[in-house]
């Protein structure tokens, strides 16, 4: 018997996830709604808080934090001061 996985068609399926429209709501969540129709809640205050590093500590400042765009399906601050890879907001896990 052989049984074969087509890792493929996964990386692909990856690599075309975007985010379609995000809102921020409020204490550092983002409502998130991807081109595939998911849509998540991802809590960014405990990547935030933990951070030591003062390019990410000022993301506290919530007018700061809610001042992202949507760059190439992907969430964005500041020309790309912080951003996070589109397959962890998507699992909605954020790592420090």
């Amino acid at each position: 018997m052989k049984i074969s996985v087509d890792y493929i068609n996964e990386v692909q399926s990856q690599e075309q996830l975007k985010i379609s429209s995000a809102k921020y709501l409020a204490d550092y969540v983002i409502r998130l709604k991807f081109n595939n129709g998911a849509e998540k809640l991802v809590d960014f205050k405990a990547f935030l808080c933990k951070s030591t590093h003062p390019s990410i500590k000022k993301y506290l400042n919530e007018k700061e934090f809610s001042a992202f765009d949507i760059v190439d399906g992907n969430l964005n601050w500041n020309d790309h001061d912080l951003i996070f890879p589109i397959w962890d907001l998507y699992n909605e896990k954020i790592y420090g």
